[in-house]
């Protein structure tokens, strides 16, 4: 979507709510002030967010997320119902960086005075996106898309659980901040939720603990740079986290192939919502398990109509991580 279309996009959007609030001869925010009933409005970019915040807020905010489940976050556009749901945010949390890089243009355009914005990158130690050996040298992406100057930065920030629990600080005290009526009630599911996540940090420390080896392989891009810091593991994978790329090279599925036989590697990871096909080739020819390791980045229709949640799809890399790293 270019510039032009998305701000014609944008004029749509806030046209014709505007238009309807001028029959009603009333603004949006007098109806809710008058009501004293509606729920807090919270918008979350990505699933991660979405779940953390679900899992502190309950049933006392409206909850929305942004990107559907099933989508991959990297090639999402915005949709005119998406921009008038932003608009209408109480809350908005989202992730931040070239992953979001609609974003700043929504936000821009749409009245956001009164709305609360929390980014996730600006709580934790973002980190540099890193070209390993064997690795696909990622296209350069412009300035304007949430880089500072040259410097890339790994956005997938919720697959350390020691961020996870940073992130879910930040969203029990934003919520508490802006509806302090239910302080007590989001600070009580916080704290049982972060006991959660610290139990999942300690089963990750124990599989770092009692590795046979440090090295993981990954068939497709490679979303774990901040669970790999965390736990002590060393990785090889086709392409970067924010890699656009979807075809690695011959020379690339040769390189792997060769490492995984060299170092004896048992598994080769996949990601969901994504193509199989390097991994299941690079296990033909290592005899290696193909098994999936989960970005959480986001998850299928199927998956977010269960109620499937971070911590079910965290505790089953934990089981796959130990696989391929204890056999």
């Amino acid at each position: 979507m270019n510039i032009k279309s998305l701000k014609k996009l944008l004029f749509l959007c806030l046209a014709i709510p505007c238009a309807a609030v001028a029959l009603l001869g009333c603004s949006r925010n007098e109806r809710l002030s008058y009501t004293g009933e509606s729920k807090l409005k919270v918008v979350t970019t990505l699933f991660p967010y979405y779940d953390f915040t679900r899992q502190v807020a309950g049933d006392k905010v409206e909850l929305t997320m942004v990107v559907p489940a099933g989508m991959d976050s990297h090639s999402f556009e915005p949709t005119p119902a998406d921009v008038q749901v932003i608009r209408e945010a109480d809350v908005l949390i989202c992730n931040g960086g070239a992953l979001e890089h609609w974003l700043s243009q929504v936000l821009n355009a749409v009245d956001s005075g009164s709305m609360t914005v929390v980014t996730g990158m600006d709580q934790v130690n973002a980190v540099q996106e890193e070209l390993v050996e064997g690795m696909e040298e990622e296209e350069h992406h412009d300035d304007d898309d949430g880089h500072d100057g040259d410097i890339e930065y790994d956005e997938h920030i919720w697959t350390s659980p020691v961020n996870a629990m940073i992130l879910v600080e930040s969203i029990r005290d934003t919520l508490s901040e802006k509806d302090p009526e239910n302080r007590s009630y989001y600070e009580e599911r916080a704290k049982s939720y972060l006991e959660k996540l610290k139990k999942l940090d300690d089963e990750f420390r124990k599989v770092a603990e009692n590795k046979k080896r440090d090295m993981i392989v990954v068939g497709d891009k490679f979303p774990f740079r901040y669970l790999a810091d965390e736990y002590g593991l060393s990785y090889r994978a086709a392409f970067s986290g924010c890699s656009t790329d979807t075809e690695p090279s011959a020379r690339t599925i040769a390189y792997l192939i060769d490492k995984m036989r060299l170092e004896q590697i048992p598994v080769i990871y996949y990601l969901e919502l994504s193509s199989h096909r390097v991994s299941e080739i690079i296990a033909e020819e290592t005899g290696a398990e193909p098994l999936l390791l989960h970005s959480c980045h986001n998850v299928s229709r199927r998956e977010f109509d269960s109620g499937v949640t971070y911590l079910d799809l965290m505790a089953q890399n934990v089981i796959n991580l130990k696989r391929g790293l204890d056999e």
